[in-house]
């Protein structure tokens, strides 16, 4: 029986259990067990398997494991740590992607209610004969969640796992997941400090000089400044996506997605599987998102020729890259309009993040924060190894420059419709016809764009790119028909509106004037108009002026071609 894809599945016991496709990960134990410090911290961007990863290490290592579920895998052949690691360390694991509210009370209460059901997961220890009444107590209120008082919800991991040591008498493992969400949305809904404070209170009184701990791993996609909230903690170690050792432990590699593909019957995609999910580098390893990859093949699985979809981008609201260009100068948006073009850009980065440096006063550190973390989230990544501490970014691939693009157009409809009188100027002259009027005014809009330059991306990709801008401009409109690239005649139109009132409708083509050649672009565009009918539904739904626009667009400029056509009724 062929097995499953596992699309959203967080438990490492489902893989053997439910016969899930696992692409093993398991070689992550054995480095871990062999090089570790006392607390491990690892950064990765969102769906790249580290909470899969942290439920495996709980699967390996807790008290009462079923060896079963490591049997065939990388980690079963290393005897010596299986036999004096797996299933001997009472284990505490905690994901603290949830916590969150529209103020710190609810996401105090959320933290609380996170922490209370792991300690439903000991309430054996209530029959303990090693703990005294007055600790049974305690765990009870955990377990109640009573956290009336700040001191109990601070000190409550440090008493699971003195608990648990008392009685197994093994000192125990700590897993926490997602550490840094719980900052991101107390930063958006103003209460961080608030949020700060709690958190490394709960951090140092968990990890700071405490004997009943082994160690510790915690999970984040960015590296918080250790003075923020991991004060004075001693044999702290940090493996972020620059680091070589386990990187291939986070994210598929070239081979592992073969396999996956091969398995599944589905290899001939590989080539645009790479195109679109690849081009992440992790320390020395270039992989591609596991999320994307899975999702993909699910589809390719049902229909062989099911176009690329982008996956990871709908996990998140991805407003990092509204957040830049919100904010950013004219150098910045030179370096934006490089990478959307395949270019490179020269960065010195950031490691430890603060989230009050994005409220900086100083332009240029806030700028340096927003590169940061849109390398440390995988907006971006290094396109080699860096250089005196100089990173090379680079868009990873062609999913996440679809992002920038969607983000670009989105910024770019607020700043041309935000210019309420211009704007409407443009909607009125391209209603009316006047083509030289709509080339001077969206000339006025490109020129205070973000362009693509004349470099490495496909023809077609530079088309689009000024194709959703336009779009964008146009559906901004309310009252009118837009509808892009949709069956026109024989052909696809890239934009066709209608003005049903005034019976008035447009036919739009957009092409990229390769080197400056506006007027050679514009009579292709016109003559693809033509030859492929797309002003026939228009003459359809009743419309009675056609105007019919060739639109030849390159980097910060444009020209324009027109033809009228009277539709007789």
């Amino acid at each position: 029986m062929m097995k499953k894809l596992p699309i959203g599945i967080e438990f490492f016991k489902d893989f053997k259990r439910d016969n899930f496709y696992y692409v093993d990960k398991t070689g992550f134990i054995r480095d871990l067990v062999n090089t570790r410090g006392s607390v491990n911290l690892f950064t990765r961007p969102r769906r790249f398997g580290k909470s899969l990863n942290m439920d495996m290490l709980k699967s390996f290592f807790e008290i009462g494991t079923d060896p079963e579920l490591f049997e065939g895998l990388e980690i079963s052949k290393e005897t010596e740590i299986c036999e004096q690691y797996m299933g001997k360390y009472p284990v505490i694991s905690i994901s603290l992607k949830d916590v969150e509210g529209m103020e710190f009370e609810t996401a105090y209460d959320m933290l609380g209610a996170i922490i209370s059901e792991e300690a439903g997961r000991f309430g054996f220890l209530l029959e303990s004969a090693k703990l005294d009444q007055y600790e049974k107590n305690s765990l009870i209120r955990l377990l109640e969640g009573g956290f009336e008082k700040p001191s109990y919800l601070h000190n409550s991991l440090r008493l699971l796992t003195r608990l648990l040591f008392k009685h197994y008498e093994i000192p125990v493992i700590v897993l926490i997941d997602e550490y840094d969400v719980p900052l991101d949305k107390a930063y958006q809904d103003g209460f961080y400090a608030e949020m700060v404070r709690l958190i490394r209170s709960l951090f140092s009184q968990v990890f700071k000089t405490n004997p009943n701990i082994y160690f510790a791993v915690i999970t984040g996609c960015l590296r918080i400044a250790r003075e923020s909230i991991f004060t004075g903690l001693n044999n702290f170690k940090v493996r972020t996506i620059s680091d070589v050792e386990f990187a291939e432990y986070f994210g598929f590699t070239d081979q592992e997605v073969k396999d996956m593909l091969s398995y599944y019957g589905v290899e001939k995609a590989f080539g645009a599987i790479k195109e679109w999910y690849d081009g992440y580098r992790f320390g020395g390893t270039d992989v591609y998102c596991p999320w994307d990859v899975i999702n993909q093949c699910d589809k390719l699985r049902v229909r062989a020729d099911a176009p690329m979809e982008a996956h990871w981008e709908n996990s998140s609201s991805n407003a990092i890259i509204q957040d830049i260009l919100v904010d950013a100068t004219e150098t910045t948006r030179s370096q934006i309009e490089a990478l959307i073009s395949g270019e490179a850009v020269e960065k010195v980065l950031v490691p430890e993040l603060t989230y009050t440096d994005f409220d900086s006063e100083d332009q240029e550190v806030r700028q340096t924060y927003l590169w940061s973390v849109l390398f440390a989230t995988g907006y971006l990544t290094d396109k080699e190894k860096p250089v005196n501490g100089i990173h090379k970014l680079v868009i990873p691939n062609k999913e996440v420059r679809g992002i920038y693009e969607k983000r670009i157009r989105s910024w770019f409809k607020l700043k041309v419709t935000g210019d309420t009188v211009r704007w409407r100027q443009f909607c009125e002259v391209l209603k009316a016809g006047e083509y030289k009027e709509v080339q001077r005014l969206f000339n006025e809009f490109l020129a205070m764009s973000i362009s693509i330059r004349d470099t490495y991306v496909r023809k077609e990709m530079k088309e689009n790119f000024f194709h959703g801008m336009l779009l964008g401009l146009l559906r901004a409109e309310g009252s009118w028909i837009v509808v892009s690239n949709a069956e026109s005649g024989i052909g696809y139109a890239d934009i066709r509106l209608e003005i049903p009132m005034e019976k008035t409708g447009c036919v739009i083509e957009v092409k990229y004037a390769e080197s400056g050649k506006y007027g050679q672009a514009c009579e292709e565009a016109m003559r693809q108009i033509e030859r492929n009918g797309y002003a026939e539904v228009l003459k359809q739904d009743g419309m009675q002026t056609i105007h019919k626009y060739a639109i030849a667009c390159f980097k910060k400029s444009c020209e324009v071609m027109y033809e009228l056509e009277v539709n007789r009724v």
